[in-house]
């Protein structure tokens, strides 16, 4: 942890009382009567308020939520200051609130917005001030895509847990409920008070490219309950959760990022399998959901992606679900969205739809003139505005933003990354590791007859700004348990030259851990295992994504499934490798046999222990 006050981000220091006070006098002079800084929240009555002193263009601009470069509000470095010019057509944070007046901002790491949490906390500090010193100044709702898992943005020395197939093999609502409460409790500390989490759809396509292990399971009840607990932890900890992705993203075969997918179940289907999990958040008081940018003809049969359908927002969600808080798009850059209308319409059809925030448009200055201009010709009302309006405000005022805008670095050190919070996740993690296969009771090793263990495998890029790659991380965890493991990293696609170079180390070890990715039918990867196993040595094969690896590895005697290779859940593999706990967690999906698809080889809720 860096000290309070580092000077190395090139950050603005947390604002003084006195700043933050002329910062906030105007918000607080409407929104409260005479009283202390510390006054109940504002109702209804001063929030229309506010909405009734905006200039079209400021309620325009309260309608998006939009990334911008660097790691300052201020002072970014020069190559981000070039990436903004270049798509937003401004330097910095601070130019882009004065410009658009942007209601929300959303961090990435690729945005250089998320170095480590000092930095994060000054970043979200210079963005609220930047916000509040503007005439009519609002604060600002920071957002991020923080699932855990594959998916996550601020990383190390954040916590990190495991991802939400991992979580639903875990089975344990009380872990959710621990997972959204700590993972709030640091968001929150850093100035990010609405958290795109968690995944509300159901995956029940072992094929989909796009959700996968982001999700809790195939089935809608187990869904449902993980999803409410985790909604419940977040947001009792001060930060939005957002259900995503509605209507239901878990039977696609397509990613929506590049392509435009259909969802073909009836609408009874709908009912049974996409909807529960939206339903449970929505009885959890669910502060924000976010849709799909896919179509579903029962639905909807005009052939517009659920984004931009009223059918589907208004009717289904906001009517029929009663659901009336906050409907943020996914981001307006994905293909999926982009496919049938012009960037300059979907911002304004989403809105007709339904939407209160419209995230990330590839064009910004495009999208906001659009929606700028449907209000002036008459196409959007500006009342129709003034309700999305109104939500967002009501949820920024819920989340304390108007009372307390700014976050201290004294909190960034007693809340993030902290010895209790690293250990927590540590024993959830250890409850979700799953033993599919262990012939002769290969697992546990020993370190008596297998002292020496060579790990192969996979190497994708670290996920969630973790340490990686996943075969020097599980070599290294069994090495602190008392093994002798060396790495030899083989890819997702490994050549025959590199095989033939794993399966000469493999002869000189006890035993051999093989990390796999997404194995197909005729990958290397399936080559690779079989030629390990031929050598003799015991091959335990250790799933770091989709666990339906196991169906096309027949012939390892040992096969795990980790449901992600972020470190949490590879030192908790290599602590089942060893023993060191057992092996509890149980499938939240079905496993399809390799050459019968129709038939399940291994069923929800299958899971061996020793």
């Amino acid at each position: 942890m860096h000290d309070t006050g580092t000077g190395s981000t090139g950050n603005t220091a947390q604002p003084s009382r006195r700043t933050v006070l002329a910062a906030t006098a105007g918000v607080t002079a409407a929104l409260a009567a005479a009283g202390p800084a510390h006054a109940a929240a504002p109702d209804d009555s001063r929030l229309r308020a506010l909405v009734s002193r905006m200039t079209l263009e400021e309620k325009v601009g309260q309608l998006f939520v939009m990334r911008v470069y660097g790691h300052s509000a201020t002072a970014p470095d020069q190559a981000d200051i070039d990436a903004n010019l270049k798509e937003i057509g401004v330097r910095t944070a601070a130019e882009l609130l004065a410009k658009y007046r942007v209601g929300g901002i959303i961090y990435f790491a690729w945005a250089h917005n998320t170095r480590e949490p000092h930095q994060i906390a000054d970043l979200s500090n210079g963005i609220q001030k930047a916000s509040l010193e503007l005439p009519r100044g609002l604060p600002v709702l920071i957002s991020t895509d923080q699932e855990h898992g594959i998916v996550a943005r601020v990383g190390k020395p954040a916590t990190l847990f495991p991802g939400a197939m991992a979580v639903g093999a875990g089975g344990s609502r009380s872990d959710a409920r621990t997972l959204g409460r700590i993972a709030g409790a640091e968001l929150r500390a850093m100035g990010i008070r609405q958290d795109y989490s968690p995944v509300a759809d159901v995956n029940v396509n072992p094929a989909n490219p796009v959700i996968g292990v982001r999700s809790f399971g195939a089935d809608p009840r187990a869904v449902s309950a993980l999803v409410a607990a985790e909604v419940a932890g977040y947001q009792g900890s001060g930060v939005a959760a957002t259900a995503k992705h509605f209507p239901g993203h878990g039977d696609t075969n397509v990613d929506s990022h590049t392509g435009f997918p259909t969802i073909t179940h009836s609408r009874e289907l709908w009912e049974k399998l996409d909807a529960p999990p939206f339903r449970a958040a929505i009885a959890a008081g669910i502060d924000s959901i976010m849709t799909a940018h896919l179509m579903v003809p029962a639905l909807d049969d005009s052939g517009d992606p659920a984004t931009l359908s009223r059918p589907i927002l208004t009717g289904i969600l906001r009517e029929r679900l009663g659901y009336d808080g906050v409907v943020v798009t996914d981001s307006l850059g994905m293909e999926g969205v982009r496919s049938k209308y012009g960037d300059a319409r979907v911002p304004v059809l989403a809105l007709k739809a339904g939407v209160d925030q419209l995230l990330n448009p590839p064009d910004l200055d495009l999208a906001w003139n659009a929606v700028l201009t449907a209000v002036r010709e008459g196409e959007l009302t500006e009342a129709r505005l003034d309700a999305s309006i109104l939500r967002v405000l009501r949820l920024k005022s819920k989340l304390g933003l108007f009372r307390s805008p700014y976050v201290a670095q004294g909190g960034v050190d007693r809340a993030v990354g902290t010895r209790a919070h690293l250990a927590a996740a540590d024993r959830i993690a250890e409850r979700t590791t799953t033993l599919l296969v262990n012939e002769g009771r290969l697992l546990p090793l020993s370190r008596r007859r297998h002292p020496k263990v060579l790990v192969v495998g996979a190497d994708p890029a670290s996920p969630s700004g973790t340490t990686g790659p996943p075969t020097g991380v599980l070599a290294g965890a069994l090495n602190e348990l008392g093994f002798t493991a060396t790495a030899l990293s083989t890819g997702t696609a490994p050549s025959a030259a590199t095989i033939a170079k794993a399966v000469a180390a493999a002869r000189d070890a006890d035993a051999v851990v093989a990390a796999t990715y997404n194995v197909t039918a005729g990958s290397a990867q399936k080559a690779l295992v079989e030629q390990l196993v031929a050598t003799g040595r015991p091959v335990v094969a250790v799933a770091i994504r989709n666990p339906y690896d196991v169906a096309q590895l027949p012939t390892a005697p040992a096969c795990l499934a980790a449901y992600s290779w972020t470190d949490v859940e590879l030192r908790s593999a290599a602590r089942v490798i060893a023993g060191r706990v057992k092996p509890r967690g149980k499938l939240p999906v079905p496993v399809q046999r390799a050459d019968d698809p129709e038939q399940v080889l291994y069923p929800v809720g299958y899971g061996l222990s020793y």
